[in-house]
């Protein structure tokens, strides 16, 4: 595996120096820019994770309950760690302070709002792919094609740009582990000598250390995370490092776990006001109650035909190519110590990491593509090398047009998963957000009278689209379906259990004979107002009610004859996995008497 015959691997040597290129810096400035106008020109939702697990904590935690934010039961149960949306937290507050310093209008301010956190985001996009450029430099060499290329894959990926940008605790976990997998110091573990130890152990340490703390980060984040670090662990010592890469190993590993286990136990005292361990929580409930499997089942080779297919797209037979050579490569000696054996060393345990994690995380019932992704940049570094090689030598027309055709894919892929699929969930939102300030901006003027409530109703399933962060506003009174998992029944009691949304399309009709107000209130020519019910446990009619084109036929049988007329339609998909979410979003609002 190289670029150039004959000498290739000591011609290698004098560029694996563990320092970054000269021109890093600048590199790091342009993906930045990069990944922040992906981040902006995002339109689409991917999982509600984004939203309900990382912004509606934050922006409770930044502004307090009054804020209205949509608070799920894994923080109530105490399932998720706090250092994530504690990092939102501050961007909010950040963002809010600059808001009330340049005296932005409220509507301005909620730009700001929405745009902070995509913002922050992007950085951390950013280093995912500086550092998966900077490991394939330690292993390639700076110079090489193959380093350049994994690069290019990062970059060019349409799950990067789909999905980096998102505010899932997946893409954050995906940076930390890159990053810990760069400053991991496989010269100190792999060397061969004593004398190359030593030499080593003088300037890898504080790498073992500092990467130690990120995966540490990323175990807290993402528990499952452990099967990466426990893989790389135990192939370096018993494969390569022996009894003083084991002791290094266990001290380092002792120090950081302890110090960012301290740090996270600290941040959940304060943000749950009690004593409590997330991660321990979080497999007890998912794992051991199988609570996960309320969200979903899928086969076992799930992550082998579709999540590493929808992972790599058009640089799946690359990897696949990259992860046989890996594998193969385990059968050469392991006792010179020159380039090669490095190199070889290196992207055998990257993929040993990537088939362990597939294979672990494809026992769980519950799977999705986004718990396998932080494998994609060690998939990006392994693919590297067959790329380059496949592209480079000879310029075969057949190959340039593979190229092309390959690159149209990817485009044509970031484009519709980006700018169109599911996207009417977010536009319904940014709609709802601008009537709500019209109505702030007509309150204002001289003469006009008190601002009616802004209210909305979702029926669709539970979180189909973003919340608070979205519609920013504590005062837009917003109600959905909910979905709360069968918590504390038993396996028997879970066979036939039914959440709200799962009632609700059962049977709408009766759905909302039951719950909400006659619908004579809403009439034409009704004395009786709008919102208000004879019957007190029922819900009053919102002026917006939201939902799927799929349940239009049973709204207009509904609400035939009353005060409700189509206001707005956004575009959503144009299929999806879930019948209930088929169709355009589609909102009804309710006429002036």
């Amino acid at each position: 595996m190289g670029d150039q015959p004959g000498n290739k691997h000591d011609a290698r040597t004098s560029s694996m120096a563990r320092t970054a290129p000269q021109y890093m810096g600048a590199l790091f400035v342009g993906l930045l820019v990069l990944r922040i106008i992906n981040a902006l020109m995002i339109k689409t939702s991917f999982q509600p994770d984004e939203y309900f697990q990382s912004l509606e904590p934050a922006l409770e935690t930044a502004f307090g309950p009054s804020v209205n934010a949509w608070i799920t039961w894994e923080w109530h149960e105490r399932l998720r760690s706090s250092l994530h949306p504690l990092l939102f937290a501050s961007i909010y507050n950040l963002a809010d302070s600059i808001s009330t310093t340049l005296g932005l209008t409220p509507s301005v301010r909620a730009e700001v709002l929405v745009a902070a956190p995509k913002v922050l985001q992007a950085v951390f996009a950013a280093l995912t792919d500086a550092y998966t450029y900077r490991l394939a430099c330690d292993i390639y060499g700076s110079k090489s094609h193959a380093s350049a290329a994994a690069l290019v894959l990062s970059i060019t990926s349409p799950w990067q740009w789909f999905a980096s940008v998102r505010t899932l605790s997946n893409s954050m976990e995906t940076t930390l582990t890159i990053i810990a997998l760069r400053l991991w110091p496989w010269d100190l573990l792999l060397g061969s000598s004593p004398e190359e130890k030593q030499t080593a152990s003088n300037s890898s340490s504080t790498g073992l250390y500092g990467s130690l703390c990120a995966a540490a980060i990323a175990c807290i984040l993402r528990p499952t995370n452990i099967i990466i670090w426990a893989t790389i662990s135990i192939t370096v010592v018993f494969r390569y490092g022996g009894k003083q890469a084991a002791l290094r190993l266990a001290t380092a590993a002792s120090i950081c776990g302890s110090a960012v286990l301290a740090v996270s136990v600290a941040a959940d005292r304060a943000f749950y006001d009690e004593l409590v361990l997330p991660p321990l929580r979080f497999l007890h409930f998912n794992v051991v109650q199988s609570l996960a499997v309320f969200y979903g089942q899928n086969r076992l080779d799930y992550y082998i035909t579709e999540g590493l297919p929808l992972l790599l797209t058009t640089a799946l037979p690359f990897g696949a190519v990259a992860l046989w050579q890996a594998l193969y490569s385990l059968r050469k000696d392991t006792s010179s110590s020159n380039a090669e054996y490095r190199m070889t060393a290196i992207s055998s345990t990257l993929a040993l990491t990537v088939i362990t994690s597939v294979l672990a995380l494809g026992g769980i019932s519950h799977k999705e593509v986004r718990f396998i992704y932080p494998l994609l940049p060690m998939l990006h570094v392994l693919a590297a090398e067959p790329f380059s090689s496949f592209f480079r030598r000879p310029a075969r027309p057949s190959r340039i047009i593979i190229l092309t055709l390959a690159a149209a894919i990817n485009v044509a892929v970031m484009y519709y998963t980006s700018y169109v699929h599911q996207r009417g969930v977010v536009d319904v939102m940014h709609y709802l957000r601008h009537q709500h300030e019209k109505k702030l901006a007509l309150s204002s003027t001289p003469g006009a009278g008190e601002m009616v409530a802004t209210t909305v109703a979702f029926l669709m399933p539970c979180h189909s689209t973003p919340w608070r962060s979205h519609l920013v506003y504590p005062e837009i009174e917003a109600g959905a379906l909910t979905c709360e998992p069968p918590i504390g029944l038993s396996v028997e009691e879970r066979l036939g259990y039914m959440d709200e949304a799962d009632v609700f399309y059962a049977n709408p009709i009766a759905w909302v004979e039951d719950n909400m107000a006659n619908t004579a209130s809403i009439r034409h020519g009704s004395s009786m107002d709008a919102g208000t019910s004879s019957d007190d446990e029922k819900l009053g009619w919102p002026q917006y009610l939201v939902f799927f084109q799929q349940l239009e036929p049973t709204m207009k049988e509904v609400l035939e004859g009353t005060k409700y007329r189509e206001c707005w339609r956004g575009f959503n998909t144009h299929f999806h996995d879930d019948w209930r979410r088929n169709g355009d979003v589609v909102v009804w609002c309710m006429a002036e008497s």
